[in-house]
């Protein structure tokens, strides 16, 4: 079914939920390679801002749909006056502003599931002859022009080349790249810039898979950054982990943490091999509605 699946189908249902809940909202904040609009949705009316992004990489684009059913029913339990996860709807909306980006690489997500057009195909192709045991499309984590989006970010970028670059990976590809400098990729910036005008006291951002979620950067450990991730796996029943060093750099939650030293998390969702099937989104769903809410909820003490 994988290939069914569209990034103008991802980008279309999350226009569409802006214009089926009148407090919704929905901006621009970028465009990939290909000047596809990163979509952001936010809702809410309360002081204390969260934000969740998903789909860094192409091939994990289960998640966009992930966290667009969360708004979904977030946004639907608001407007009847009902609760989300055994918590009302209306003490979220009106403590908290959650802002959610979808889908951060709608380009890579059409590389990965073979629907972008032949052009792009063909030059996403030979790239993907620089990896040649990265299985092709299904492989393909990076951006149209063959950059990790996530080893794109300014924490530790240095170390991420260096650690790429003994495992071979010196050049854009469909995974692993961290691009020629930092924030040289349109949606890492985008996201960089966004996150730079807003007051977020909490992020999540979704990759697959493991049922994981990984909360430091280094040894920097923000204020309640280690309570609210127990609270977080307690919900979902992933674990809570530190990342591991060949990852642990470059990342949107590393830099995070270390510009604004507040609590930030890869969530890790779902299990098996990239890309997970669409079979696996219920479960995943089930277990992360409660982490999202949980989360909002953490952001109100904060």
């Amino acid at each position: 079914m994988a290939e069914t699946i569209r990034a103008a189908d991802i980008l279309a249902r999350t226009a569409r939920l802006a214009n089926e809940y009148s407090f919704v909202g929905l901006q621009t904040i970028g465009y990939s390679v290909l000047g596809r609009a990163l979509f952001t949705l936010s809702m809410g009316r309360g002081e204390k801002q969260v934000y969740i992004n998903a789909a860094h990489h192409g091939n994990e684009w289960i998640t966009s749909l992930l966290v667009l059913r969360y708004l979904e029913a977030y946004a639907r339990a608001t407007q009847t006056g009902d609760a989300i996860s055994g918590t009302p709807a209306s003490d979220l909306f009106y403590n908290t502003t959650l802002f959610l980006t979808p889908l951060v690489d709608p380009d890579g997500m059409d590389i990965a599931n073979a629907q972008a057009s032949p052009d792009v195909m063909a030059a996403a192709r030979q790239l993907a002859q620089t990896q040649p045991n990265v299985p092709f499309p299904e492989g393909w984590k990076a951006n149209a022009t063959g950059t990790d989006l996530n080893l794109n970010y300014p924490a530790g970028w240095d170390t991420a080349r260096e650690i790429k670059a003994a495992q071979g990976v010196t050049g854009p590809g469909p995974r692993d790249y961290v691009g020629s400098a930092p924030l040289s990729a349109p949606e890492s910036r985008a996201v960089y810039d966004f996150t730079r005008a807003k007051d977020f006291r909490l992020i999540l951002a979704y990759h697959t898979q493991g049922e994981v979620i990984y909360w430091r950067y280094g040894e920097r450990d923000p204020i309640a950054a280690a309570r609210i991730g127990r609270a977080l796996a307690e919900a979902s029943g992933y674990a809570l982990e530190d990342t591991p060093y060949a990852s642990a750099f470059a990342g949107y939650k590393d830099w995070f943490i270390q510009a604004f030293d507040r609590p930030g998390y890869t969530v890790e969702a779902g299990r098996g091999q990239n890309p997970l099937p669409l079979s696996q989104l219920d479960d995943m769903y089930e277990k992360n509605a409660p982490l999202i809410t949980t989360a909002l909820l953490s952001a109100i003490e904060l």
